[in-house]
């Protein structure tokens, strides 16, 4: 079994908000067994895994880390479509173009580097936080342009009250663990801004942009306290 499942499976637990120990009761098996196949120490027969599917209502593609789609979809990285290098097509204000701009730079190199890691875990967990992070913006502009919450799986009261909030913790705890226990082969990047800005002139551009604005507003916010 590929590390990819352990994770998925305690990050399903932590996004249901649930114990170890309810879980491992619902699921037919011991605490100490769950725990075991959450750390990746034993792996499971097909039975916990067509259960643990049943209980999450995730595919087992999903499950096994073969998808981003929780109900088995298939896509691969060659099938997706690429609008780095949109023209014409995609129509928005100068503002919505720059901002567009300096998160697309900053997410391309935000996993340029995480990808020389050589960690899945670490990856895939920054996909999943900044993929709830779109989701809640999407979904917001989606409702307030009259559109129904029939459109979503997720209900409306859950996201509302800070369910994809959960996911995103969840993700970003995962994504910490995962920097923090790096595969044994895995050599982090040089992250010297001067080193990244002659590596990657045009993009170190926009990632300083985000930063200091980030920075910025943050520390405005502290002020206010």
């Amino acid at each position: 079994m590929n590390e990819d499942f352990s994770r998925t499976l305690a990050l399903l637990r932590q996004e249901k908000d649930i114990s170890q120990r309810k879980a491992a009761k619902d699921l037919g098996v011991s605490q100490a067994l769950l725990s075991h196949y959450e750390n990746g120490i034993r792996e499971p027969g097909l039975a916990f895994v067509r259960r643990a599917c049943d209980y999450y209502h995730v595919s087992a593609d999903y499950l096994l880390g073969r998808t981003l789609s929780r109900d088995g979809g298939m896509i691969g990285a060659e099938e997706l479509y690429d609008s780095s290098n949109e023209r014409g097509t995609l129509k928005g204000s100068i503002a919505a173009t720059l901002q567009k701009k300096l998160i697309v730079n900053t997410t391309n190199l935000l996993f340029e580097l995480l990808g020389q890691t050589g960690s899945r875990e670490a990856v895939g967990a920054a996909g999943s936080y900044l993929s709830g992070a779109l989701y809640q913006l999407y979904r917001a502009l989606h409702r307030r342009s009259g559109e129904k919450d029939a459109y979503f799986s997720l209900g409306g009261e859950a996201f509302t009250g800070g369910a994809v909030d959960m996911q995103m913790h969840a993700a970003r705890v995962a994504y910490i663990q995962a920097l923090s226990h790096p595969a044994e082969e895995s050599a982090f990047p040089n992250m010297d801004s001067e080193a990244l800005s002659a590596g990657y002139p045009g993009l170190m551009q926009s990632v300083t942009q985000v930063l200091h604005v980030t920075e910025e507003q943050t520390n405005h916010l502290l002020d206010q306290k």
